[in-house]
């Protein structure tokens, strides 16, 4: 066989976790990154000594992660946050703790007595129906008062979106297979709540997230080829090219790991109807502005309530998690309010400083505004064009807009995909979105 088995596009965590897995299997690979950097979404800078991130805030040390730790030698810089921080919502003009105990609910002000019962009769519920938005299912199985006081705030934010334009085909396929294997919501939520099982540590790293790639990235540095954009996938034979300025690689099996749009320009040769479908995907837009406050309390932080009268989704307590020298993330935009992006960096500190103000009641100065365009998926309406993406054999998709986000999820994805290219015993298939 001539040249790598296997071609990637893309050095984020998700093509540079797949870098690193193949590369422990023997399997022959190299990786193309457009830019310089590696990391993606995951992004970190510094800015007077301070630590900033611009993408995920923190993520958590499951098994996947922690190999990679100890793979790249970061054990020593690894953050971890404190055990059973709070979580905050700002709801009806105060914070107010999110319930991750039974005791916490039987406490928490943020359901009245018949919420709190009214979330406890989720089991007889129906299931989740595809059909349906994440807003109906929630308020369908939680009641309305938990969905809007909880867990709207919380899954919302978490993606920039609203959960009323949000298919539960798409948004919530997570949940429904936890679902169908417990027949509830609630009774693995309950398990946990007793200590049945213990959530992985939330961390960091002393010079932030993208810390991470990096070091993966230095560990595999013979495989990945930076400032190389992929302009084209085209059929060699019975393989595949990947076509950069600097000529023609072929490989057996590409696996794309770059966003929608990116994707659908080196698809648009090889599988123009694909390539039609991915373009159709929308992604939410986020602000991120940084602020510097004296404020000693420790959490997670807080989201906001979408019946406030707040600019802001949600703020990250970098302080209070990691230490970071009083770094707070306010996070404006989103599917709630995308025109705030084309505002001009001193009306959006300005935003932010003063609802941070108004719900910590404590002063902050601005460090940096940044805008972050397609910062996540949707998972809206638009999703309905990837029901019959049909890519030829030997093309992959392993993304954040195919499979699940976030730092684990895209780890755990990449390992796998590494091991079945390893036992090609069967066919290689991506999992389904």
């Amino acid at each position: 066989m001539a040249g790598p088995s296997v071609g990637v596009v893309g050095a984020g965590v998700t093509g540079l976790s797949l870098t690193h897995h193949l590369a422990a299997r023997g399997v022959e690979s190299v990786t193309f990154e457009a830019s310089e950097s590696v990391g993606g979404v995951v992004r970190s800078t510094t800015v007077d000594g301070r630590v900033l991130e611009l993408g995920p805030q923190r993520t958590r040390l499951t098994p996947g992660i922690e190999e990679l730790v100890e793979a790249t030698g970061l054990r020593e810089d690894l953050l971890a946050a404190a055990d059973g921080l709070p979580l905050f919502v700002y709801a009806r003009g105060r914070l107010r703790e999110v319930p991750f105990s039974l005791g916490a609910f039987v406490r928490t002000d943020l359901l009245s007595w018949p919420g709190k019962l009214r979330v406890l009769a989720e089991p007889a519920t129906g299931a989740i129906r595809p059909e349906e938005t994440a807003a109906e299912a929630f308020t369908r199985k939680f009641g309305r008062e938990a969905y809007e006081n909880l867990v709207g705030p919380l899954f919302g934010g978490t993606y920039g979106s609203d959960p009323a334009a949000m298919p539960a085909r798409y948004a919530l396929s997570g949940l429904m297979r936890i679902e169908e294997r417990d027949r509830s919501l609630l009774r693995p939520a309950l398990r946990r709540a007793r200590g049945g099982r213990e959530s992985p540590p939330p961390v960091s790293f002393r010079e932030g997230m993208q810390q991470l790639p990096r070091a993966v990235y230095e560990a595999n540095r013979d495989r990945v080829q930076l400032g190389t954009p992929v302009e084209a996938v085209e059929r060699s034979g019975d393989r595949y090219a990947l076509v950069t300025a600097d000529g023609e690689t072929e490989v057996d099996d590409v696996v794309l790991t770059t966003p929608a749009g990116a994707t659908a320009d080196v698809l648009a040769d090889l599988a123009p109807d694909a390539a039609e479908s991915l373009r159709r995907l929308t992604y939410n837009s986020l602000v991120y502005v940084h602020l510097v406050a004296d404020d000693d309390r420790r959490g997670f932080g807080y989201q906001v309530r979408r019946e406030e009268p707040l600019e802001t989704l949600g703020v990250t307590w970098n302080a209070g998690l990691f230490d970071r020298d009083g770094v707070y993330t306010v996070f404006l935009g989103g599917m709630h309010r995308p025109e705030l992006l084309d505002e001009d960096d001193e009306t959006l500190g300005h935003v932010a400083s003063e609802e941070f103000e108004q719900v910590m009641e404590t002063p902050a100065s601005v460090l940096a505004v940044t805008r972050v365009r397609d910062a996540l998926p949707a998972y809206d309406h638009s999703w309905a064009a990837i029901d019959d993406l049909d890519l030829p054999e030997g093309i992959h998709l392993a993304t954040n807009y195919t499979a699940r986000v976030g730092i684990p999820g895209r780890v755990r994805e990449a390992k796998s995909l590494a091991e079945r290219f390893a036992d090609r015993t069967e066919p290689v298939r991506s999992p389904p979105a």
